[in-house]
């Protein structure tokens, strides 16, 4: 911990090494804070970007069509996938009683949307603002405005360079042996994993 002003880093982890090291007692934060910040970004980063990555190689495996589009264009695709099986659980798209909206009488237990559980990343061929018809609130996979995830573009990003990775080199069918049980427990993950049969290719 010796040099200059910029001793620490400029970065996150530099920062909260700083403040561990802040001569006023008043602001200094412990190095238990300090580890606990660092485990929060590890298993939030290394948990959204699996599980993105999961059900996306999963929806790929089912519609294997799709698997030669996305190694021309993978960003509607990622799309559909957070759509589909946003990470964090508290995104719930269901009716759990009756509402009334407006003239609409809702049942409980009813899916919002046209298409809800249907594979179609052409949706989002004109971009978000297209697919959700301007309605902002309609999709949120990393949360909305000041809450939202500070990973998000990292995070995509990531599964974009892994996912590009696996469809250079395989194709790919979901296992007859797979067991769809989508598990809620902090994000939104496949409670067996995810079976497949690949092949061995070289894309160019």
């Amino acid at each position: 911990m010796t040099g200059g002003e910029d001793r620490f880093g400029s970065d996150y982890l530099g920062l909260l090494v700083e403040a561990q090291h802040d001569a006023n007692d008043n602001q200094r934060i412990l190095v238990e804070e300090v580890v606990g910040d660092c485990k929060t970004f590890y298993m939030s980063g290394q948990e959204t970007t699996t599980t993105l990555l999961s059900w996306t190689v999963l929806l790929l495996a089912v519609h294997t069509d799709w698997q030669e589009e996305a190694r021309k264009e993978m960003s509607m695709i990622i799309n559909e996938s957070l759509w589909l099986y946003p990470p964090p659980v508290s995104i719930i798209r269901k009716v759990e009683r009756e509402v009334r909206l407006g003239k609409l009488t809702l049942p409980p237990n009813l899916d919002l949307g046209q298409d809800v559980h249907l594979f179609k990343p052409e949706r989002f061929s004109e971009g978000v603002a297209k697919a959700t018809n301007n309605n902002i609130g309609a999709f949120i996979p990393f949360g909305l405005g000041p809450r939202t995830c500070v990973g998000m573009n990292f995070g995509i990003t990531e599964a974009k360079i892994a996912l590009s990775m696996i469809l250079k080199r395989y194709s790919f069918t979901l296992s007859p042996g797979y067991v769809h049980f989508p598990l809620h427990y902090l994000t939104v993950r496949p409670q067996h994993g995810v079976q497949l049969e690949a092949a061995l290719h070289s894309f160019v």
